[in-house]
């Protein structure tokens, strides 16, 4: 296994869990509570499906803080296009703060790896 396979399963996990915390704001708006809290489980549950195999590989390449930092990257950045392309709310120069903070942690998670 490769190490950008723990990624790829990261942000497929990170698409889902983002409809599954948010979607239903748009697409169950107008549903019972109930209703909204069973579809967004099963969504839930594919998310796992992904994230547990993703950190299960992951952890073989990357420390478990490394893992965090680069769930968090990946979880701003689709919440970033979620938000704008899917739920239609403007894009904010919020993201581009938060991606920079994030960036940064990830300089300080990473950075042993490219001093010898």
């Amino acid at each position: 296994m490769s190490r950008i396979v723990p990624i790829l399963l990261l942000i497929g996990s990170n698409i889902f869990m983002t409809y599954a915390w948010y979607g239903h704001l748009k697409d169950l708006k107008d549903k019972p509570l109930f209703l909204a809290i069973v579809v967004s489980w099963g969504v839930a549950f594919l998310e796992y499906c992904l994230q547990v195999p993703a950190n299960r590989i992951g952890f073989q390449f990357y420390s478990l803080s490394q893992l965090k930092v680069i769930q968090e990257i990946i979880t701003i950045s689709v919440f970033a296009v979620f938000c704008v392309a899917y739920m239609k709310e403007p894009l904010k120069l919020d993201f581009l703060w938060a991606a920079l903070c994030l960036a940064a942690a990830a300089y300080f998670m990473f950075r042993q790896l490219a001093t010898p």
